[in-house]
């Protein structure tokens, strides 16, 4: 199947009241101007436009950070990779304000941010005949969209921050702000959303659903009424003033709309990389394989054991656990792949120290497998940031929160019926909460969302202080005695980062997290 990138997307949509059957394709297009150009036509806001999307291509941060920040804090990954310290201090709670990865995080978040905030202060001065006002509108509706998803992940990672919008400026008086409530925060994020939803369609004119060689799945890949819907679901459950009934509504509003998004029959077939832009798929990033610009490095360094260094986010022996407990095949066997040699049949290069410290070679190791082409730092996997999965079961949450398990476990028997496991009863409030964290788990496991669910359910220290997770060392082809992981410094103050420390030398009103 033919891959597209933003860039070539955001084209096609500008152009597309001005073709009809004309075969066309920009592969350079500009995908950004600087503050210094002049946004003085309508193909520069389109090019501003994609600059702004251009971020899920660019930042280690949605290339593969947020998966290790997510599942490999929580139950479901160890760090890998040898434990380098930046890692482990994330699995361990341990993490020093002073950590570049972090810094990383925060740049590229609010980069993106501020890719938005000129975007949409210069639409407003556009007199460009040729910039419809459907089309402003839709502008206006994308980029609120991508600045509520760049805070999003902003304040589930450091809870309240500065609220910056408006960009372009050195006037400390603007740029030095203090941090907004975590509340503020997520209130700026509803009014994103909702502009977002007032603005964009549910599905752009002249955009196929599927994709075929001539029409791509604009759709899947833009931000449309169905992505800001499940982004305002998906907020009112995270924020700490959550409102289930609000979570309802949205849930519902993705589920029935006119987009008619769909689960797939095969759990298989939606990450085996050749079902792109699929029924299921509410917003996802298009890599394309080979690309300089638009593929992901990501993958390689989840799998790919032939290049002989040791991976990340492997897999752990409780989420293994967990899956073989529940009879779950078809989705351990999409989402983990054990491996004894590489892909050229030697044996794997390096010992692991939760799965086979001594190299045995009938020993195999488990690797993340979300994403299955590395194809040499090069992959065109796609990752889905939204999917209709994610949203059931954030439905079936919203039942149960609202009182009524009994609707939420036929809500859970859509997702489970389609793996082939058995239907779950109604039950109490709490066992339809605890059967519900479970799902997701085994339904979501690495795309980003673990240790988002588990402090919203508000167990993240329980479930992670719980934990009987061992490393192991060898000697002379012994090995050694279990170490317990020490998983104590998962205090409720450690269930967000610290802010980053450069930001808080450069900027005088910032405050540090509590705990660090």
């Amino acid at each position: 199947m033919k891959k597209y990138s933003f860039q070539y997307i955001i084209v096609l949509l500008a152009l597309l009241p001005f073709v009809s059957c004309k075969k066309f394709l920009d592969d350079n297009p500009q995908t950004a101007l600087t503050t210094g150009n002049s946004y003085g036509t309508a193909n520069d806001i389109e090019n501003a436009l994609a600059g702004c999307y251009n971020l899920f291509y660019g930042s280690d941060y949605y290339q593969w950070e947020n998966v290790m920040l997510s599942d490999v804090r929580s139950d479901n990954a160890y760090p890998g990779g040898n434990n380098e310290e930046t890692f482990y201090d994330y699995d361990r709670f341990i993490l020093p304000p002073a950590n570049t990865h972090s810094y990383a995080h925060w740049q590229a978040l609010y980069s993106g941010i501020a890719r938005c905030n000129i975007l949409l202060t210069k639409i407003a001065e556009m007199t460009d005949p040729a910039l419809t006002e459907e089309r402003r509108q839709q502008i206006i509706g994308e980029a609120s969209f991508l600045r509520a998803f760049h805070y999003y992940q902003l304040v589930k990672l450091y809870g309240g921050i500065p609220l910056e919008l408006e960009s372009n400026t050195a006037d400390p008086g603007k740029t030095r702000k203090p941090r907004s409530t975590e509340k503020e925060v997520y209130d700026q994020i509803v009014a994103d959303l909702e502009t977002a939803q007032e603005n964009l369609p549910d599905h752009f004119a002249g955009a196929a659903g599927s994709a075929t060689e001539n029409t791509p799945a604009v759709n899947k890949v833009r931000a449309t009424k169905g992505a800001a819907n499940a982004m305002l679901a998906k907020v009112w459950a995270q924020r700490s003033d959550r409102d289930y009934s609000k979570v309802l509504q949205y849930c519902d509003a993705v589920i029935n709309s006119p987009e008619g998004y769909a689960l797939m029959s095969s759990y298989a077939d939606v990450f085996d990389g050749d079902h792109d832009f699929n029924s299921e798929a509410i917003l996802e990033i298009p890599y394309e394989e080979g690309s300089a610009s638009a593929a992901c490095w990501g993958v390689q360094l989840f799998l790919a054991p032939e290049d002989g260094w040791q991976k990340y986010c492997v897999p752990s022996k409780d989420l293994v656990a967990a899956y073989e407990a529940a009879g779950d095949e078809v989705r351990m066997n999409a989402n983990i792949i054990f491996m004894k040699t590489d892909a050229n049949g030697d044996p794997i290069s390096w010992a692991d120290e939760n799965w086979n410290p001594c190299q045995d070679p009938d020993t195999a190791i488990p690797f993340n497998y979300k994403q299955k082409h590395p194809a040499g730092w090069s992959s065109g996997d796609d990752f889905y940031l939204l999917r209709l999965a994610d949203i059931i079961l954030l439905k079936a949450e919203a039942q149960n929160e609202t009182g009524h398990p009994a609707d939420a476990a036929t809500t859970v028997n859509l997702i489970r019926s389609r793996v082939g496991l058995p239907a779950v009863s109604g039950g109490s409030q709490e066992q339809m909460k605890a059967a519900i964290l479970l799902e997701r788990r085994l339904e979501l496991a690495f795309e980003g969302y673990r240790w988002d669910d588990l402090v919203r359910a508000g167990v993240a220290t329980t479930v992670m202080q719980a934990l009987n997770e061992y490393t192991y060392t060898c000697a002379d082809g012994v090995v050694g005695p279990p170490v317990k992981m020490d998983y104590s410094h998962c205090t409720q103050q450690r269930w967000i980062l610290p802010i980053p420390q450069v930001e808080i030398d450069a900027n005088p009103n910032l405050t540090q997290n509590a705990g660090y």
